[in-house]
């Protein structure tokens, strides 16, 4: 006899986030530690005044299921200046003061969800593949030894539910590193798509991946590399929107994502359909343009 399955019962138990939030980065001569919420339409609202050590080069990203974690940074712009603070984001939005650093000091980093519920902060500057895991309590560990190209203006994101992907960055590569359900990380994967740097990344779908924008020598990127629910990074996809370097990238409305900011300082938006497909620019009309900022999910 077959069981019964009730009706509308999820066929998968991947957290899928309602709403993001940009915070921090850099504006002209300047860092800054505001922050912005996404609704899970993907409006991006005004300002909310900073909490914590104002930087910029800073990362990113979901755990707990349902909650963020900022850390890292430049918070001076001279040597010296890198963090490993981290900044704890609630499951309605709201941003704690500092929690005292753990691991290497370094920024111009990036960081994925992985395992459903945790999180993990990777690669950096001064140049490293050093990663530090993030606990479901929003706890960061030590560090571990890095494996792959140490580099640096990296991004990742998700994809297949439960797994992330670091990728591009450092002399302008495209090399991919995968993460697994539990946050090992893997040996480089060869380039997909154009070589850049100061990109960023998000989900969308439910299981699926997107690299998009960045720089390299001289040049601004609006292209997009999708990543499938296995890992695998498509070839470059035509640019849609004003071509900028580092933005950030989210989450929002359980299966889609948003690109935001960017230099040269802009507060324009892109949204991600949960089919993959990058929408033309939105209006800059909310919040302060900046660039080099980080952004997540939540709730």
């Amino acid at each position: 006899m077959f069981p019964i399955i009730p009706a509308n019962t999820a066929t998968a138990s991947f957290p899928e986030n309602d709403e993001g939030i940009f915070g921090y980065g850099a504006i002209v001569g300047a860092y800054v530690s505001m922050t912005n919420l996404v609704s899970n339409a993907g409006v991006v609202a005004t300002d909310v005044a900073g909490v914590g050590t104002i930087r910029g080069y800073i990362a990113a990203c979901e755990y707990g299921g349902d909650k963020g974690i900022f850390g890292y940074g430049d918070a001076t712009g001279a040597p010296g200046g890198q963090r490993s603070m981290t900044n704890l984001v609630s499951n309605v939005g709201v941003v704690a003061t500092d929690t005292t650093g753990v691991g290497t000091t370094r920024y111009d980093l990036a960081a994925c969800e992985y395992g459903e519920d945790k999180g993990i902060f990777g690669f950096g500057h001064p140049t490293t593949a050093i990663t530090n895991l993030v606990s479901n309590a929003g706890v960061v560990a030590t560090d571990t030894a890095g494996v792959g190209t140490a580099r640096s203006a990296v991004a990742a994101c998700e994809y297949g539910g439960d797994k992330g992907i670091f990728g591009f960055g450092g002399g302008y590569t495209a090399a991919t590193n995968l993460v697994s359900n539990v946050g090992v990380v893997a040996t480089d994967t060869a380039g997909v798509g154009t070589p850049r740097k100061l990109l960023a990344a998000c989900g969308y779908g439910g299981d699926k991946g997107i690299f998009g924008f960045g720089y390299a020598s001289a040049v601004n990127y609006s292209i997009t590399n999708l990543v499938s629910n296995a890992g695998v990074v498509a070839t470059d996809t035509a640019g849609v929107g004003t071509e900028r370097a580092g933005p950030a990238a989210c989450e929002y409305g359980g299966d889609k994502g948003i690109f935001g900011y960017g230099s040269p300082f802009t507060a324009i938006t892109n949204l991600v359909s949960n089919a993959g497909v990058v929408a033309s620019d939105q209006a800059a009309t909310t919040g302060t343009a900046r660039a080099f900022l980080g952004a997540c999910s939540f709730n």
